[in-house]
């Protein structure tokens, strides 16, 4: 992996990893675009630079963070569901993300579901913020569930999932930012574990600097993020989602390498 390639990935991860358009459906296409040589180091690459974009949902709300224990019991327990059905069906999801078709047929399912989503959710536009119960924490990491098949996008899901519970679309998108904190975390670590032999002397350096890259990148989408689903709502990320799932599929037909395995 050369450091260009790197800092495209990088930038790449920061921007879609909290935005309800896929981060896994924009790697495949930028990994194809580039023509990149799958690696061991270039799998545990875009495993490992979630680490980054990790620390800046904790940097940008670090207040919240060490606001009370009720704030940890409820990401745990909305946490949980992931943590189970991960686990069970950790070969089928990795099956899963090996076909180029179920990621793009997702993106384009899930893009359809965001152009109509606000108009579902309508009650919620101006619904003020409320405490959020344990309950509603569960209901909403069950929506997370979902988006262990590849192409969902877990932004989406987690966010669509606090609006089903009568959450504004500002206090469920943070939800769902500080749910990626111990979902990513876990996933990554576990991911990380298996495959560590890759990392060496020779490439720390341009995992650092991934690292770097996605978490500056994150903190600005994040800051962005909120202010436009506040003004404009989800469908302009619909629409990107069916274009980004249909340009999957051209490139497949045209005989790009989309292999992600």
């Amino acid at each position: 992996m050369t450091w260009i390639e790197a800092l495209i990935l990088a930038i790449v991860e920061g921007l879609t990893e909290f935005l309800p358009v896929s981060s896994t459906g924009h790697m495949i296409i930028t990994q194809g675009i580039m023509g990149m040589e799958s690696t061991e180091f270039s799998k545990i690459f875009l495993i490992a630079i979630q680490f980054g974009t990790i620390l800046s949902v904790v940097v940008l709300y670090w207040k919240r963070f060490f606001q009370s224990m009720s704030f940890y019991y409820k990401l745990f327990v909305a946490f949980l569901p992931a943590a189970f059905f991960g686990l069970l069906l950790n070969d089928y999801i990795d099956a899963l993300l090996e076909s180029v078709y179920v990621v793009a047929v997702m993106l384009i399912l899930g893009g359809i579901v965001l152009v109509f989503i606000d108009r579902w959710f309508k009650d919620t536009q101006d619904a003020e913020e409320k405490e959020m119960g344990y309950i509603d924490a569960l209901k909403i990491g069950m929506f997370q569930v979902i988006a262990m098949i590849p192409g969902v996008s877990r932004s989406a899901a987690t966010i669509i999932g606090g609006m089903s519970q009568k959450y504004s679309k500002k206090q469920a998108a943070e939800f769902s930012f500080f749910l990626a904190v111990p979902t990513m975390f876990a996933a990554t670590a576990y991911k990380m574990l298996k495959g560590y032999e890759a990392i060496n002397s020779d490439n720390i350096g341009i995992l650092i600097f991934g690292n770097v890259i996605g978490f500056l990148v994150a903190i600005v989408a994040i800051k962005s993020f909120i202010s436009f689903l506040t003004k404009h709502g989800f469908a302009i990320f619909g629409y990107y989602r069916i274009v980004v799932g249909l340009l999957i599929i051209v490139l497949y037909y045209m005989g790009v390498n989309l292999s992600i395995d």
